[in-house]
């Protein structure tokens, strides 16, 4: 019997300190009006003691190219960009994207040097919402504004107690991921243009530079420009400014100055900041307005929409309102063109974007049943990569490849964009593409592995059915984990059989099916877990289940063994059946309740030798499937408890120096979190031949999703529940449509025509 926990006193607690929190440290969001009923529920600063370079978002539009917000720590991709307990601002940059920046500006008096020009500010003077920033530069009297449009950002500066000020562009230097260089300025005719450019240097994970072009655009004419000898940095200065207010409007672009300058005349030809904020506002609003949410703790609501706004933001377009882009895939670098509808107006946007590892289990299944048209956009930018360079990226920065982290991550996100129906077009041609990266491609190569293909240790996985570790004495590429490389490998062959079967390639369907059952030649019977084997074949003989990364990627053998999505009822069968395989399951949930479902409050923590002994960890994504394969060993009631566990403990509060525990990458944690606050799920990623959602346990009495119909025939799902509460976590009653479930799962091509999923909640697991 399952003791259910008793947390009232500490919930409460809880509450108390957030709202001391919140009243004491910054003012976040925006009023209460209903036009802003959405982004005023969202809380920027969550996890921010912990950002990295491309976390942080304030003055940006959804997926947009340019990400504008301070930053507190210029240094490095990890531990930089906005760090909430940093109180220097050190410039305003215009790119935060997976390993990449864009031109960084901070305004200051013409006492401020190249070197000396930091600001102190306090959290007491800042505004923060979707699309608007609000900062005080203490040291230079200042109040900064910034907001933005999807290629352009908007900059207001009100001066105080002076008339004069000075622009520094610093566009060389280490910034975020990248050492910039070659950073350009210079002044157009037009004394109120600026024409600029600078280089993001090639890095471990970007092996090739890339060149960010952008216009700068000011309200007052520039008055001098300096160029500094020792950085190479700029400074622009403006006097006489009437009222104390300055505007800038800076463009970028990656392919050139002029297409930047076509990205300004289209996105912001005025000058109304005010207006700018309100459009910005007003696109938020209608994208997060797509999910509706009753019931609940106000708090639980506002980190709600905090979760769906981080799943709509990192991922960055890189691809210019005319449909140029960056193709850096060939030997040499080539501005691509976009293919144009009959208005003239691009097809899709080009993106950027950190790995889809572990997407399977987040963006797959929210953007799939919600966001249609992203996933729509984001298959075709992954095949216009195949058309450019001959392979479908699993994480592309720079309009190239990265090879970040392992495997074909994008094979179960485009063949579940094609059997939800969203893409419909090509679909040989798209297979045709897929299957290059499993039989060569992209699963030879290990993470960030650019010059050989040889750390993905495909032949061994083709030849002998598994992947060997240690591979070899050379480290061709980091992540070279064969037990992890395997399994991942397996389960992206049988969502590539499943595409197969849908075209009629039969031995094809067979071949890869096969290929998929490779996961059982490293499951050691003896201890229980997935085990590595060497090269001869024999068992690690030092083997530790909870030794983190001996074989398996950013994870341990505990949590990685249960990464079987495609065939959860083999894998229960080399455990001794559906009960044992549960009953083993269940004793890792209780183990890591005790250290809260993660490996500490955020991922560089993850390798301390106590946190990463937990055996599942919510923090990151190898094993963030665990709560759902309860619903496949005959015991649901036993998702339902430790999915609401999870969430309780992972995934609510609102807090600077906590939120996702771990590796939010771009959109995947948020993800998660919102698909179980829902109470969905999809085990196998939405690859089978008629994808299911699964049932978990929904923190809110109503739901309401506004389906796209250009994608699905139904106008609203609505996910309703009753007798709900902290206590109630069970389903003890399922309908559709008023028709009772005999099972926890439903079709994805029922729930997209529309109607109420009603679910009746009770404080017992009443089906055990």
């Amino acid at each position: 019997m399952i003791f259910l926990y008793k947390y009232y006193s500490f919930r409460i607690i809880g509450i108390l300190v957030y709202l001391f929190f919140v009243s004491a440290c910054v003012t976040v969001g925006v009023d209460n009006k209903p036009e802003n009923q959405y982004i005023g529920k969202v809380y920027p600063l969550l996890d921010t003691e912990n950002s990295r370079w491309f976390y942080f978002s304030s003055a940006s539009r959804p997926f947009g190219m340019v990400n504008l917000s301070p930053d507190t720590e210029i240094a490095g991709a990890w531990g930089s960009g906005y760090r909430y307990k940093v109180d220097t601002i050190k410039g305003f940059s215009h790119i935060h994207a997976w390993q990449l920046a864009g031109p960084s500006v901070m305004p200051v008096n013409d006492d401020a040097g190249f070197k000396d020009y930091f600001s102190a500010f306090s959290h007491q003077k800042e505004e923060i919402t979707p699309g608007y920033h609000k900062v005080y530069l203490e040291r230079y009297n200042i109040e900064a504004e910034l907001t933005s449009t999807k290629r352009v950002g908007f900059h207001r500066y009100q001066l105080k107690n002076t008339n004069k000020l000075s622009i520094l562009f610093n566009l060389n230097g280490e910034l975020g991921p990248s050492l910039m260089k070659d950073g350009l300025v210079f002044q157009s005719a037009d004394k109120q243009r600026i024409i600029g450019q600078v280089t993001n240097s090639a890095t471990i994970r970007r092996p090739k530079d890339c060149t960010v072009y952008f216009i700068a655009d000011f309200s007052l004419p520039v008055d001098t420009i300096e160029k500094d000898i020792q950085t190479g940095n700029y400074k622009l200065s403006f006097k006489d400014i009437e009222g104390g207010s300055l505007l800038m409007k800076l463009a970028v672009s990656y392919t050139s100055a002029e297409n930047a300058a076509i990205n300004m005349k289209t996105e912001l030809p005025g000058w109304d900041f005010d207006q700018i904020v309100k459009e910005s506002a007003d696109e938020w609003n209608q994208i997060l307005s797509r999910i509706k949410i009753e019931g609940g703790t106000a708090e639980q609501q506002k980190r709600f929409y905090t979760d769906l706004w981080h799943a709509l933001q990192g991922r960055r377009i890189i691809s210019d309102v005319n449909g140029a882009y960056p193709d850096n895939t060939g030997d040499e670098f080539r501005i691509g063109q976009l293919p144009l509808d009959e208005n003239g107006k691009p097809k899709f946007n080009h993106y950027n974007s950190d790995s889809f590892w572990g997407a399977q289990w987040t963006i797959n299944t929210l953007w799939g049943l919600v966001f249609p048209d992203v996933v729509d956009e984001f298959t075709q930018s992954l095949l216009q990569y195949h058309k450019d360079g001959g392979l479908i990226p699993r994480g592309p920065s720079g309009g190239n490849y990265t090879y970040v982290m392992t495997g074909a991550s994008s094979t179960p996100f485009i063949v579940s964009a094609i059997q939800k129906g969203i893409v419909k077009d090509s679909l040989e041609a798209i297979y045709e593409a897929l299957k290059k990266n499993h039989m060569g491609g992209l699963m030879e190569k290990a993470g960030y592995e650019h010059a050989t293909n040889l750390g993905g240790g495909l032949s061994y996985y083709m030849q002998e059915g598994y992947i060997p570790y240690p591979l070899s004495d050379i480290e061709y590429g980091s992540h070279q984990d064969g037990v992890s490389q395997t399994l991942e490998y397996a389960y992206q062959d049988w969502s590539l059989a499943q595409l197969a079967k849908k075209l009629g390639y039969d031995e094809d369907e067979k071949y890869f099916i096969q290929r998929s059952k490779n996961y059982q030649n490293l499951y050691d019977s003896i201890s229980g877990w997935m085990r590595p084997k060497d090269k001869q074949g024999l068992w690690k003989s030092d083997f530790d289940p909870y030794q983190l990364e001996s074989g398996f990627i950013e994870a341990n053998a505990a949590q990685v063994t249960w990464f079987v999505p495609h065939d959860l009822n083999g894998l229960a069968h080399l455990m001794g059946g559906n009960e044992k395989a549960a009953e083993k399951l269940n004793q890792s949930f209780i183990e890591a309740e005790k250290m809260g479902f993660t490996a500490g409050t955020s991922h560089d923590r993850e390798a301390h030798p106590e946190y990463s002994r937990i055996p599942i960890n919510y923090g990151n994504q190898p094993s963030i499937q665990t709560a759902f394969i309860f619903n496949y060993l005959e015991q649901p009631w036993l998702t339902q408890y430790w999915s609401r566990k999870v969430v309780e403990a992972v995934y609510e509060g609102l807090s600077t120096e906590r939120g996702y525990n771990g590796d939010e990458d771009q959109g995947l944690m948020g993800s998660l979190a919102v698909l179980m606050k829902m109470g969905l799920f999809s085990m196998k990623g939405g690859c089978s031949m008629d994808p299911q959602l699964e049932l978990g346990s929904p923190i809110f009495d109503k739901v309401i999703i506004q389906l796209n119909q250009k994608y699905y025939p139904g106008k609203e799902l609505i996910i309703e529940t009753s007798n709900n509460s902290a206590q109630n976590a069970y389903i003890s009653k399922a309908t559709w449509k008023g028709t009772k479930l005999m099972n926890w799962s439903i079709l994805q091509s029922e729930l997209v025509k529309g109607g109420t999923l009603h679910l009746e909640m009770s404080d017992h697991p009443d089906n055990k």
